[in-house]
Formats: structure tokens, sequence, C-alpha cells
């Protein structure tokens, strides 16, 4: 189970995506099926210059309360970005990618996160 902090820098980096009008914006609590990170976040947008956006948004968000990005991949061609903040992972495609990468269906074994229980 994600411990709170976790869960709260999650939401942080779900809002960042929503800012962005990022889309079908996915968490999948991935912590009691493998040891690279407790979460991922998988999110959509619709073209290079948006999905850059989001990954802008996520950084400044999650740095701004203390959670530096440890590493990033894929920013310059924008069709799949990386963000690695160690127990946070996120994933933001294009919409042809995701489609063909299906992060989710590979990662089915996790559990995918109802946004609005954690909200509440």
């Amino acid at each position: 189970m994600i411990e709170q902090n976790i869960k709260e820098m999650a939401l942080l980096a779900v809002d960042a995506l929503e800012d962005k009008k990022g889309e079908d914006i996915t968490v999948i609590d991935i912590s009691e099926v493998s040891v690279i990170a407790d979460c991922f976040i998988i999110a959509g947008g619709s073209n290079k210059s948006q999905i850059q956006a989001m990954s802008d948004s996520v950084e400044e968000k999650l740095g701004r309360v203390g959670m530096p990005l440890k590493q990033s991949e894929g920013y310059g061609s924008a069709n799949w970005i990386l963000l690695d903040f160690g127990d946070i992972i996120v994933h933001i495609f294009d919409n042809e990618n995701r489609l063909f990468y299906d992060l989710e269906r590979i990662w089915s074994d996790g559990r995918k996160i109802d946004l609005t229980g954690w909200r509440s």
C-alpha cells in the first residue's frame, strides 16, 4: 500500500498534468509488485508542445515541495517522456505511443487507483 506522503506527491503530479489538460490520467500502485517505484502515473497528450508543458508542470510542482527529478528521458522527441522521481514515475505519452506500449496492460498486476477515492 502506498504511504501517505507518496500519495500526496502523486496527487500533486496528477494535478500538474490536469493543469495542462493531460488526457486519460491513470495511477497504478506497483508497490507490491515491483521495487523500482511505488506508483506509476500515466497520461496522454495530443502534441509535442502539450506533452513538454505537462512534463515541465510536473517537474516544477514536485520540485517546489522538495521532490526533485532524478532522471528524465524523451523530452526532446516528446512522444514518451519518462520522469523518475524515485518513488513515483510519471509517463507522458502521445496517443500513438500510449496505445503501442500499453503500460496499463503490462503493469496490470499493480492496483489501478481510483483518483476520486484518493482525493476524498
